[in-house]
C-alpha cells in the first residue's frame, strides 16, 4: 500500500480504522464494513496511532 502500515496481514491501512473511529463509526460498524477484522486489529490501530503522535522534547538550552 505505498509504504502505508497496514492491519495484520491486509491490505486495509490503518489510518482508515482510525480515520472512521474518529469520525463517529462504532468498532461494530467499523467490523461490519471488514469481516475480516478483528476487535483486536481496532484495538490495535488505535494503540499504533497513539504511538506515532507521541514526540520527544528536547529540553530548551541556555542561550550564553
Amino acid at each position: 500500500m505505498g509504504g502505508r502500515a497496514c492491519i495484520r496481514g491486509m491490505r486495509i491501512p490503518v489510518s482508515v480504522i482510525v480515520g472512521q473511529i474518529a469520525h463517529g463509526a462504532t468498532w461494530g460498524e467499523v467490523l461490519g464494513e471488514y469481516p475480516d477484522l478483528e476487535r483486536e486489529d481496532i484495538q490495535q490501530a488505535i494503540e499504533y496511532a497513539a504511538w506515532l503522535t507521541h514526540e520527544e522534547v528536547p529540553e530548551p538550552r541556555q542561550c550564553r
